[in-house]
């Protein structure tokens, strides 16, 4: 479902920031039937409340860049740059749950950086600062998903997600009134797509990746989110004829990444064979 999010974004006319406000203001209408909003505030208590909400900004920041590198290059590109989280997350992941690092995680990590290098040399100049922003992104993804880590057991998930996209959905409003009306509502068939991106791409995939963090490390989980790519270039190449903005190089650096994100799962099933599975 995830695929779908970088297909819905193009096809979205709106511009980013007002596209991410309507995305997370749907999906905190569509928990609050769900949550107990007053009981909620009193058992997370203010601290937990406050951590929740910064990594709702974060989230928020997260899906603006995100959404503005499809606009300003193409889903393709947006969805490649997303597929580096692996590579912030082998850093950062250890610092901000603080674990040992993993040798391997890091190795392959680097071995992203060729992949990067022929991505952003791989399409036209006029798409380079949609490939940086793109990074900006995949940072926010590695910071963000190592902070739920941190904290997922607080509480119940369905929680979690209400508190951060509402807390966006919060954090975005002061910034979409400085754009004015120009450019704010949805078209009717944006209303299709939107509602699709709240409800299924969004409420329901947040939820489940939250749970899986449970039983994931965030670096194994990041992998998981970097097969995005696999599916979303898929269909873009379909869907949305990116092919012809691309050259061969872009394709070459997708491959090195993709071999990363799968080579995590080979080495780790090479360790856990051996009984040796590193620690995280």
């Amino acid at each position: 479902m995830w695929g779908f999010t970088a297909i819905l974004g193009d096809l979205i006319q709106l511009s980013a920031l007002p596209l991410v406000w309507w995305r997370v203001l749907l999906t905190s209408l569509s928990l609050v039937a769900f949550v107990r909003v007053g009981k909620m505030v009193r058992e997370l208590g203010r601290r937990q409340l406050l951590v929740f909400t910064g990594i709702g900004i974060l989230v928020a920041a997260h899906w603006v860049t995100f959404y503005g590198a499809i606009k300003l290059a193409n889903a393709s590109v947006a969805l490649i740059c997303l597929a580096t989280t692996s590579l912030f997350s082998s850093m950062l992941e250890p610092l901000i749950v603080r674990r040992p690092f993993n040798w391997y995680e890091l190795l392959l990590g680097l071995f992203i950086l060729p992949g990067i290098w022929l991505v952003i040399d791989g399409v036209e100049a006029g798409m380079n600062q949609g490939v940086i922003i793109g990074l900006v992104s995949a940072l926010l993804v590695s910071v963000f998903t190592s902070l739920n880590k941190r904290y997922v057991d607080k509480t119940d998930p369905l929680r979690i997600t209400f508190v951060e996209l509402a807390a966006a959905t919060v954090f975005l409003t002061p910034f979409l009134l400085l754009l004015g009306s120009n450019g704010f509502w949805p078209t009717p068939l944006d209303w299709v797509y939107l509602i699709v991106l709240a409800l299924l791409c969004t409420t329901l995939t947040n939820i489940l990746f939250l749970r899986a963090l449970t039983r994931l490390s965030a670096f194994a989980a990041n992998l998981t989110v970097n097969l995005e790519p696999v599916y979303g270039i898929f269909l873009a190449y379909f869907l949305l004829d990116d092919a012809q903005e691309l050259t061969p190089r872009f394709y070459l650096g997708t491959l090195l990444i993709l071999i990363a994100v799968f080579g995590y799962a080979a080495v780790k099933r090479w360790f856990r064979l051996r009984g040796t599975v590193p620690r995280g």
